[in-house]
């Protein structure tokens, strides 16, 4: 037990100085270290070729010369949110239009209509994969950037990617299925999760150029139809096209409940813009409510990576380690969930995350995050970036944190009934 001092301190949430203290903390890492470890690196930003090289070392060295290309769109992202929202350097500008020159002359294939999911370091087509999340990324990029420099050509291009992620997705046959849709066809949950955040980005930077909203709402209602699983408590990844649950396969029982904290936040943020739709405040609030009690390991701490909805063994071999992203996500869940109701629940959720991925996540020597732990928070590779980790959920985490904190307030307490 900690001493009675520690145990009556307040959570940093619970006070408007400790949610001061604690936006500034995250300018500071986001700015001083977590950035500063990527720019450090004469590796990172390939001024030869184009483009950025996220696969690097834990001191930044080069670990793989290829470039993913949705990671070219989450780095740009990265680059121009933080020149529009946190301060204007011309280095930040620079670096968004560099990686998006990269992208304009290497993302897409010869159709012009879908792109890439991994180039050589000159730009050199490796991989197309059959989804549409570069195309997403390279949307919300496009976007980020045409806000920052005003450039309507942007602004277009993030329309229309959009557009082409939307006609692809709602047109049955024209991406390849994950298995014979004649003998079993699934839905995912990733899909109207990220077309939500899309719409979100680019409302937010384009305003309501098209029904953004009503957008929105439909995934959300998607979501909440087709996936959360109020029966098991759950938020399943996979069920059938029609929404049916399918627990007799590893697919169908599986959960991961840092997706589903992302899903959640994603959902409270709309409730951030729309107050007055409280439905999507209790939805939001519901996720995180099932998904911390069910990732929140009890014996070490930190949120595991894949669950079964029915406590059946899971399949995959990385399901009880801890991936950064997901500590993220589980971050910004908990801190918007204390912000939108006050309860002091969440903000000690938010603590334990944070506490822990400081003590296990967090390169005091070199900065930055490893980004992949065992169960009981060894380090189980110390590398910064590959082909799934760059400079996104990490900077993302810490530059929201910051604008929720400093403007929004969790409404006062309701006395006890």
């Amino acid at each position: 037990m900690p001493p009675s001092s520690a145990r009556e301190r307040p959570l940093p949430l619970t006070t408007a100085d400790g949610r001061a203290s604690l936006a500034a903390r995250y300018v500071e890492q986001l700015d001083n270290d977590t950035i500063a470890f990527w720019l450090s690196s004469p590796h990172f930003v390939d001024r030869e070729h184009g483009g950025f090289r996220c696969a690097l070392g834990r001191q930044g060295e080069l670990l793989d010369t290829d470039k993913g290309m949705w990671q070219q769109a989450r780095t740009t992202w990265t680059f121009a949110a933080l020149y529009n929202r946190l301060e204007r350097r011309s280095l930040w500008l620079e670096l968004a239009e560099h990686g998006m020159d990269f992208i304009d002359k290497y993302g897409f294939d010869a159709s012009g209509q879908r792109m890439f999911f991994r180039v050589t370091e000159q730009g050199r087509p490796l991989v197309q994969r059959r989804y549409v999340y570069t195309e997403v990324f390279t949307a919300m990029a496009s976007a980020e950037l045409a806000r920052a420099t005003s450039d309507q050509r942007r602004a277009d291009d993030a329309i229309r990617l959009y557009e082409l992620c939307r006609h692809y997705i709602t047109t049955p046959g024209l991406l390849p299925a994950k298995t014979d849709p004649q003998t079993r066809s699934w839905r995912a949950l990733a899909v109207p999760m990220i077309l939500m955040n899309c719409a979100q980005v680019l409302r937010e930077n384009l305003g309501e150029r098209q029904p953004f909203t009503t957008h929105i709402d439909e995934y959300i209602e998607q979501i909440a139809r087709n996936h959360v699983n109020d029966e098991l408590e759950t938020v399943l990844e996979s069920v059938g096209t029609d929404g049916t649950p399918q627990l007799a396969h590893f697919d169908g029982r599986i959960t991961c409940p840092g997706h589903s904290l992302e899903a959640a936040w994603f959902i409270l943020h709309e409730f951030s813009a729309r107050p007055e739709m409280g439905d999507l405040r209790d939805l939001g609030l519901k996720i995180v409510d099932w998904m911390w009690r069910s990732g929140w390991d009890e014996k070490f701490g930190g949120i595991l990576y894949y669950r079964d909805a029915l406590n059946l063994p899971v399949q995959e071999y990385w399901q009880d380690m801890k991936f950064w992203w997901v500590h993220n996500e589980a971050s910004l869940a908990t801190l918007l969930a204390y912000l939108t109701t006050g309860d002091t629940r969440y903000a000690a959720n938010h603590s334990s995350v944070e506490m822990w991925t400081e003590r296990h996540f967090h390169d005091t020597d070199h900065g930055e995050w490893f980004g992949y732990l065992h169960r009981d928070g060894r380090v189980s590779v110390d590398l910064k970036g590959n082909l799934w980790k760059a400079p996104y959920h990490l900077p993302r985490m810490q530059l929201l944190s910051s604008h929720y904190l400093q403007n929004l307030s969790p409404p006062n307490k309701r006395s006890p009934k």
